[in-house]
């Protein structure tokens, strides 16, 4: 009998490990399948791999949990801005759905330091944003496995963003730089354009480093594992240092 236990997914009944304390304390539900949540703390950077080659690593628990945060964070701006358009909709989605708020969100929920804390990673060093943002990824496509939408639909909106972001002040969050950039540009009748100066695979991401060119001269950078994310970077680096 005690054999049959220890080969259940898991192993669901060492309540004392860790791992297992650690995601009831911050999720409030018991970890059913523990494998899942030591796979989505396993960055590539491990390279890890099984007796037949297989990578074992979070890059696809981190597409499902890119997919689901996803439709979560769709849904609930569908309902809370029920006369906005569709365009409103997406640029509100990518407020929140990006590098800099998943680092935040995972850094803020202590996966960061799960992420050091788990087999697989190099403790002596801290995790990227990106690290970061992939492991928040991860970790929401393994509690989807776990407990599946609808646990992981009221974790998100009652544990993360009702918590840690205000959607009236994002509202009114001034985030599209290149609008503003081409504004400027004609103003001063200035000929602008980016270019991508480099690219280097992190994880299953590409990071692109974007240069801005005014008149042909580079006067400022943007990096981000999202080309137009990158863009906007540049723009705003340079339209900080206008208003300077």
């Amino acid at each position: 009998m005690t054999r049959l236990f220890a080969n259940l997914p898991g192993n669901i009944f060492r309540s004392k490990d860790p791992l297992h304390r650690a995601i009831q304390n911050l999720t409030g539900c018991r970890p059913k399948n523990l494998t899942l949540y030591r796979l989505a703390f396993t960055h590539s950077s491990a390279r890890l791999e099984t007796e037949i080659g297989y990578k074992k690593n979070n890059e696809r628990l981190e597409y499902l949990g890119d997919a689901v945060l996803d439709l979560i964070v769709a849904e609930l701006l569908f309902k809370k801005f029920p006369f906005r358009d569709e365009g409103f909709l997406t640029e509100m989605r990518s407020k929140v759905v990006n590098a800099n708020f998943l680092d935040q969100m995972a850094r803020k929920l202590g996966l960061d330091t799960l992420l050091q804390e788990t087999s697989g990673y190099q403790k002596n060093q801290k995790p990227s944003k990106n690290m970061n943002a992939d492991v928040f990824e991860a970790f929401i496509g393994a509690f989807y496995l776990d407990h599946g939408y609808n646990k992981t639909n009221q974790f998100v909106q009652n544990r993360v963003l009702k918590v840690f972001v205000d959607f009236e002040t994002l509202v009114h969050t001034e985030s599209n730089f290149k609008s503003r950039l081409v504004e400027w540009s004609h103003r001063n009748n200035k000929k602008i354009a980016f270019e991508v100066a480099d690219s280097r695979q992190q994880g299953r991401h590409k990071q692109f480093v974007v240069e801005l060119l005014v008149d042909d001269q580079v006067v400022a950078k943007g990096i981000d594992i999202n080309k137009k994310q990158a863009e906007q970077k540049a723009a705003e680096a340079f339209l900080s240092h206008l208003t300077e």
